[in-house]
């Protein structure tokens, strides 16, 4: 099996990029449909029709495809390989399934949040949605650091990134909120 790793971590890789793609995007369409709930008739119905439609596919024949097929070939690398399993041991990978395991929470919540948009139902405001977005930013880039860095990587500088990371894009968020506001008033 330890022939083939390479062709799955080719394969896990690709799904992982469409599986973050969608969860992107999928957030973007829950900030258009909420809008879209306080339009006025017709506009209402009319855009909120067509981000079902948008939501709907871009769910289930991106999002939940690729989520499924990145993990298919994850715990084939993992369990069926040689080299998969001896990354299992190491310190990194098990913090960075840490990491996919929140990735999987972030995944079922938006599938809550899809569900409750697919029956008109708004219970997040466009700011909630906005700011929710960044999770999956800050899940990817604490990914990507420790696959990369493995072992050279020092904890309290990850730590202490990933914490700033996360503080530069929540004043990002409230920077652009005042922009907003301030072009909506005029």
């Amino acid at each position: 099996m330890d022939q083939y790793y390479d062709y799955l971590k080719s394969l896990h890789l690709i799904f992982v990029i469409t599986w973050f793609a969608g969860l992107f995007y999928i957030v973007r369409l829950f900030v258009y449909q909420i809008e879209a709930a306080s339009k006025p008739s017709p506009e209402k119905e009319i855009l909120q029709k067509q981000y079902k439609i948008m939501t709907y596919r871009l769910w289930y024949i991106i999002t939940w495809p690729s989520a499924i097929l990145a993990s298919i070939f994850a715990f084939w690398m993992i369990f069926f390989t040689a080299r998969g399993s001896a990354w299992l041991q190491t310190p990194w990978m098990q913090v960075k399934l840490g990491f996919v395991f929140a990735l999987y929470l972030y995944h079922a919540k938006c599938h809550q949040i899809f569900k409750q948009l697919q029956e008109n139902k708004v219970n997040y405001t466009t700011n909630f949605m906005r700011l929710w977005n960044e999770g999956a930013t800050i899940i990817l880039f604490s990914v990507v650091f420790l696959v990369v860095l493995k072992d050279a990587f020092n904890w309290i500088y990850g730590v202490i990134g990933i914490i700033s990371f996360s503080v530069i894009i929540m004043l990002g968020f409230k920077f652009y909120k005042r922009i907003r506001e301030k072009n909506n008033n005029q």
